[in-house]
């Protein structure tokens, strides 16, 4: 692994840090409204990135090695949709807008249970920095530096939002601000590993890299469509997160279109 694949793969978790680091400038809970804004611009990052980054490069790769283009997409699509499922369904989980944790029943503290479900949300992020550098490494056309580092920026900056929105109600618990970042910093730490997994699948079997591909878009849909719409869209002002959605899916549009 090169430099540029290390820097690229860590870049997301800087942009969680960074958030996380909010709990110290920050004295009260986070305005609801700016909360829903902010929720809705991850929200638009991810489907921008798992459109343009991810299913269009798969689609294109599948083209290039013969027979049917949409398999490979479809197949990876649906299965990253079902491995997300399982893991929601499966992991003890508190969502900060609920009071009755989900998956398995665990006597787990509630700020454990918090991290879990941002946790949860990072996985897809990770595999698909780690599958677009993937793609780099095997000089593969349809993959190019810029562009991977376009991906990797562009979850890098809804993960700012991600790190202070789970920070913040650590503290709320109860925790000192130096704990609450701590544990919102390493709710991001399962990204870098990942990707680290991710590219090490992809160099065995480089076949595979559109599977990967549209599995990354897959997981990442799922925690759109499953976790953050509906946790922006609950009570009042729900049209400021739609606005947050537009203004991240073009932000990430442009990065992916005008670096890759």
């Amino acid at each position: 692994m090169n430099q540029n694949t290390l820097l690229g793969i860590l870049i997301p978790f800087a942009g969680t840090a960074l958030g996380a680091a909010m709990v110290f400038f920050m004295k009260k809970e986070m305005d609801r409204r700016l909360e829903k804004l902010l929720l809705g611009f991850a929200s638009g990052v991810m489907m921008a990135a798992s459109v343009w980054s991810l299913l269009i490069p798969a689609i294109d790769m599948a083209e290039q090695e013969g027979g049917a283009a949409w398999f490979p997409p479809a197949v990876g699509f649906l299965l990253g949709m079902g491995f997300l499922l399982v893991l929601d369904t499966l992991t003890p989980h508190l969502h900060y807008t609920e009071e009755k944790p989900e998956g398995v029943p665990a006597h787990l503290k509630k700020t454990t249970m918090l991290v879990l479900a941002v946790t949860l949300h990072n996985i897809p992020e990770g595999m698909a920095v780690g599958v677009t550098f993937a793609g780099v490494l095997a000089d593969n056309a349809m993959m190019t530096l810029a562009g991977a580092f376009a991906l990797s920026i562009g979850i890098a900056i809804q993960n700012f939002p991600e790190g202070a929105i789970i920070s913040m109600p650590l503290k709320s618990q109860g925790l000192s601000k130096k704990r609450s970042f701590v544990y919102g910093a390493l709710s991001g730490i399962v990204e870098p590993i990942a990707a680290l997994i991710t590219i090490l699948l992809t160099g065995l079997v480089v076949p595979l890299l559109p599977y990967l591909l549209s599995f990354a878009a897959g997981a990442m849909i799922y925690v759109v469509v499953e976790e953050l719409i509906p946790e922006a869209q609950t009570g009042e002002h729900s049209n400021i997160s739609t606005v947050g959605v537009a203004v991240g899916f073009v932000i990430m549009m442009v990065l992916d279109v005008a670096l890759g």
